[in-house]
């Protein structure tokens, strides 16, 4: 990774000073990670001064909270927008949304790695997001329907973000950047899109498995066991 000291300052635009704060964060974060990106670095390449970018955000932490809130936004909307799209949906469109702009990616294989709490509020938020325009997905014709939808939009979740945290193998093993231009990633793409569209198993083999395995925990009860471990008593204290 180059140096976040190179990172040019944003280009005068309409945007707010706070959107222009935010989004060079987004490439700063992106680049170097929270840590080891100071204010100014920040500051420098929005175009403004430290100062300024305290008075705006408080912190480095909280600008990195509303650098969360927006990369989670601009997920949802593209998300809905392709899942409302049904059929009609042109899936290289829809990658090349993400050209333009702050690079999601980058930010999100960066900051799932650096051991913040807040990833775990970006994480239940992308969940439940994934829910809602999966949703969407349904009622368009797009999607099946899900017994478990929260179940559903966790796995599909959790496979994306470990994909982007291994970005550098994806890179050995199947020869494209998931970091990259949108016009590079069908190697990831149509191998991808053959597992959602068609499945690994055989239906016979699926329905056999399911069969076999224990009844499912409902998701309130998944919830509840995340809140108090089973061999706790659930009124004890911490």
């Amino acid at each position: 990774m180059h140096s976040v000291a190179g990172v040019a300052p944003t280009p005068a635009d309409d945007r707010s000073t706070p959107a222009r704060i935010r989004d060079a964060a987004i490439r700063c974060f992106a680049e170097a990670g929270v840590a080891r990106t100071p204010v100014r670095v920040i500051a420098e390449a929005a175009g403004v001064s430290p100062a300024l970018v305290i008075h705006h955000f408080g912190s480095k932490d909280e600008l990195r909270v509303a650098c969360d809130r927006h990369v989670a936004a601009l997920i949802r909307q593209q998300k809905s927008d392709s899942m409302q799209a049904g059929a009609s949906l042109d899936p290289m469109m829809a990658l090349r949304t993400y050209r333009d702009g702050p690079p999601l990616l980058a930010y999100l294989a960066r900051t799932l790695v650096d051991g913040s709490p807040h990833v775990s509020e970006l994480l239940e938020e992308l969940v439940a997001d994934a829910v809602s325009y999966m949703a969407e997905g349904e009622a368009s014709g797009l999607l099946r329907a899900s017994g478990d939808p929260h179940g559903r939009a966790a796995v599909l979740l959790l496979w994306s973000m470990g994909a982007l945290v291994l970005h550098e193998h994806a890179t050995r093993l199947l020869g494209v950047d998931l970091l990259g231009q949108p016009d590079q990633l069908l190697g990831y793409v149509r191998p991808a899109m053959e597992v959602m569209g068609q499945g690994v198993m055989t239906p016979e083999a699926y329905e056999r498995l399911t069969a076999a395995m224990p009844a499912e925990p409902t998701t309130s009860a998944r919830g509840d066991a995340r809140a108090t471990p089973s061999d706790a008593p659930a009124s004890q204290e911490t």
